[in-house]
């Protein structure tokens, strides 16, 4: 066969398109996406969709299923009156929540008066004469104030008055007991925290002031 510049080998062109084809040697691109770090796998643009649809769009490292956390607003406190009664009471001989109620009153301009026993309770009623508590609070775990005994008698005199009483989150069968004998509303110890600026400021106004609300 005549091989010249008219007839081209066809083996040469079958070997040089070889060469241009040659597969990488060794996996060498495997290697590379493994050295580099990156996954390079098809998503799955149905777990992608999932996640929009819980969670919609989120901003910043918040993680998913959290909502973002806000401080409650403390009230305002009430005009400053250093001859006003006390109109709250309270049965409370824990360290814990006897600071944070004094502390609390303080801020919001609202008399406090914590008493032990229901006679201590009546020698205060006899000095503020004709003025009625508009609130009083027992820790339904102060035995010495004898709760369940004492908040009927006092319902049966104050009608008006609220009586609010806190306890563990577990003890069911002694909120159960407090509501029956007459208290108004019975809080776990962390939502009475929670709450009590907003109890202290609304029953600690003046009469004049409440009935101006209401």
């Amino acid at each position: 066969m005549n091989v010249g510049p008219g007839n081209p080998s066809p083996g040469g062109g079958r070997n040089r398109r070889r060469r241009g084809r040659r597969p990488p040697r060794g996996g060498q691109g495997r290697d590379r996406q493994q050295h580099s770090g990156v996954y390079t796998a098809p998503m799955d643009h149905s777990y992608r969709a999932t996640m929009a649809g819980n969670n919609g769009p989120r901003s910043g490292r918040q993680r998913p299923g959290f909502a973002p956390a806000y401080a409650p607003v403390e009230p305002e406190p009430l005009p400053q009156r250093e001859d006003a009664n006390s109109r709250i009471f309270a049965f409370v001989d824990d360290l814990f929540f006897l600071a944070k109620i004094q502390e609390t009153g303080r801020k919001l301009n609202v008399k406090v008066e914590f008493v032990k026993t229901e006679k201590d309770l009546l020698e205060h009623l006899k000095q503020n004469g004709d003025e009625k508590p508009s609130l009083i609070i027992f820790d339904l775990n102060n035995t010495g104030a004898k709760p369940l005994t004492l908040i009927p008698k006092l319902k049966s005199k104050l009608k008006k008055t609220s009586i609010i009483g806190f306890l563990s989150h577990v003890q069911g069968d002694l909120k159960q007991k407090a509501h029956e004998v007459g208290c108004d509303m019975v809080l776990p110890r962390s939502a009475f925290s929670q709450n009590l600026p907003q109890l202290l400021r609304r029953h600690g106004a003046p009469e004049e002031t409440t009935a101006g609300q209401a």
